[in-house]
């Protein structure tokens, strides 16, 4: 069965998240730990699981959902998967990290280019890649059948979208992004996003303010 730990990391509230199963083989998806305790949270969390990471994944590359990249491959010598259109958005990164107070922030580039459509593998568990961007340009969604959850990063929120302001960002793909990739999902799927609480395909299809019923998009 497959079990999901989230964490709660950064100044920005980013949400971290540990995928495992009785295997105890476990992905890392968005690392966003910056501070000792922070990485020290993650790292027990691991050991006293008894877990074997096996890859470090990240929905997109933008700062809050990367902090811990470079702790996580070191310390665990596991993979870095992302999709290739988010390789200009890591790389930017190291510039501006200072600016926000991480001035310790370390670099890390990818083993793996994902693509749509791809399977991520571990332990008895698989996830679907699916492309929605418009947060970011190469943004992913993790897609897990069995279990009708999916890691939405930053795309769908409950209640609300992920912001199109910031450099690759487009206001009306992620719209269509989001009622094409991710709206044809059953509506029991259970949305774990990269900040704020859970929610499901059903009630952001119902409720949403920018993509429900009355939303007019």
């Amino acid at each position: 069965m497959l079990q999901i730990k989230s964490f709660t990391f950064n100044p920005f509230a980013e949400n971290t998240y540990v995928l495992y199963d009785e295997t105890g083989e476990a992905l890392i998806i968005d690392p966003g730990c910056y501070e000792k305790q922070e990485k020290g949270a993650l790292f027990d969390f691991i050991a006293d699981k008894g877990l074997q990471p096996v890859k470090l994944i990240n929905t997109h590359c933008h700062i809050d959902h990367v902090l811990g990249n470079a702790f996580v491959k070191n310390t665990y010598d596991i993979p870095l998967w992302y999709h290739k259109e988010e390789e200009p958005i890591l790389r930017a990164v190291g510039s501006y990290a200072p600016n926000y107070g991480f001035a310790q922030y370390q670099e890390s580039k990818a083993d793996h280019y994902i693509k749509e459509g791809e399977w991520i593998k571990f332990g008895n568990n698989q996830l679907l890649c699916i492309w929605v961007p418009g947060h970011s340009p190469g943004h992913l969604v993790f897609y897990n059948e069995p279990s009708q959850l999916c890691i939405g990063g930053d795309a769908l929120f409950k209640g609300s979208i992920g912001r199109t302001d910031l450099p690759g960002g487009h206001h009306e793909t992620l719209i269509q992004a989001i009622k094409n990739k991710l709206f044809v999902l059953p509506d029991e799927v259970i949305v774990y996003p990269g900040h704020g609480p859970e929610t499901s395909i059903g009630e952001e299809k119902k409720t949403n303010p920018f993509v429900g019923e009355n939303s007019g998009n």
